[in-house]
């Protein structure tokens, strides 16, 4: 039979956690997916993604990051596996620019404990870690990373066994409310259900192409570069590292494995229709860049590249997560526009998705990114 209690459409980062919170209600839950568990073919992959609270982005994010980090230590505890590495995050740039004072207001707003630094003091305290001089760096504590690939196969293992179905290789046409029911057209059939939830990544565009949220995808690029040494080593105390330069805003994990150090641009990125029909071909241009970042601030690290990979960020016009109930349909919830930013929160905005879907609300603080904000 096709009928279900609450289907998820898109199963990655934030549908993986959202299958599972909805299972754990005791519903019955299906989860649709055109790829794989854990697959490569959107945003949530490339091994490793940053998790931090002081965020410069938008203080109003701290909350739901406080409760993000008590589901991440929740999903570990159950399923006996450390996906959270706490090796801090070191970020620098411009006194006066986005990323520093970002970092500070978020963390005065909310008492969050981060280090400010001297330009000598970030040379001295994380070596191979080059810093103008007449820039401020901060290192939060709490920050880290999280295994991306990992905590979608955990979350996903964690829904069915909450009794939760899962399919893969389906490919959803559309959807449609009538009457009673909310119903799934696929390449494998109708389904229906009481209540559905859009987490379709790089394609919610598409799935929610009647709200005109404005998304665009953007391809970028990951490269794992050979270091000389273990200067960048997890082992020796290197953070994860984001830097605000002239040329463009960088990112990158310290060495954990043979594949080296991991580095990518955040800002820029080619816009592309259609990811599975991207051809992820190494971009010469896109490397340069990444590269000359390397050579300017982690010299040690410039070395060959052991592994490129390509994922895709979903613009919002704002750069901010667009999470609500679709206004034609209140049984209709979904997240999209992640921007680049997002994976970090799909513990969290998977279980306020259930909510919104199930209770009519939620009791976590999403606000303001409702999507009204966008409506001119």
């Amino acid at each position: 039979m096709n009928t279900f209690d609450l289907i998820v459409i898109g199963t990655g980062g934030l549908g993986s956690a959202a299958t599972f919170h909805a299972a754990r209600r005791g519903l019955r839950v299906l989860g649709l997916d055109r790829f794989p568990g854990g697959h490569d073919q959107g945003s949530s992959h490339g091994e490793t993604r940053i998790i931090r609270q002081a965020y410069f982005e938008h203080s109003d994010y701290v909350p739901l990051l406080r409760r993000a980090y008590e589901l991440w230590n929740e999903l570990e505890a159950l399923v006996g596996q450390q996906l959270f590495f706490p090796v801090g995050l070191l970020q620098v740039g411009p006194a006066d620019g986005q990323v520093v004072p970002g970092v500070l207001r978020s963390a005065r707003e909310h008492q969050l404990d981060v280090d400010t630094l001297s330009a000598a003091e970030v040379s001295r305290r994380f070596p191979g870690f080059l810093v103008r001089p007449e820039w401020t760096g901060v290192f939060e504590r709490r920050a880290g990373y999280l295994l991306v690939e990992s905590c979608v196969l955990a979350y996903l293992a964690q829904a069915r066994r909450a009794g939760a179905e899962l399919r893969e290789g389906v490919e959803v046409r559309g959807w449609r409310s009538t009457g009673r029911t909310v119903e799934v057209d696929t390449d494998q059939g109708i389904f229906s259900t009481a209540r559905l939830v859009v987490t379709a990544g790089p394609w919610a565009g598409q799935v929610l192409a009647d709200l005109g949220l404005g998304l665009h995808v953007r391809r970028k690029h990951l490269y794992w570069f050979e270091p000389q040494g273990d200067t960048y080593h997890e082992r020796q105390g290197a953070p994860t590292f984001l830097y605000e330069t002239n040329d463009g805003v960088y990112y990158g994990f310290p060495q954990r494995d043979a594949a080296g150090v991991k580095v990518a641009e955040h800002s820029g990125g080619v816009e592309v229709a259609d990811p599975r029909l991207d051809p992820r071909a190494l971009d010469p241009t896109d490397q340069q860049r990444v590269r000359r970042f390397i050579d300017q601030y982690l010299p040690q690290a410039a070395g060959r590249v052991n592994r490129h990979g390509v994922c895709f960020y979903t613009m919002s016009p704002d750069e901010n997560f667009v999470v609500d109930r679709h206004p034609h349909d209140e049984r209709v919830v979904f997240a999209a526009g992640l921007s680049g930013h997002g994976f970090k929160f799909a513990s969290v905005l998977g279980e306020a998705l259930v909510e919104l879907a199930v209770d009519g609300a939620t009791r976590l603080p999403i606000d303001f990114l409702r999507r009204e904000r966008l409506i001119v």
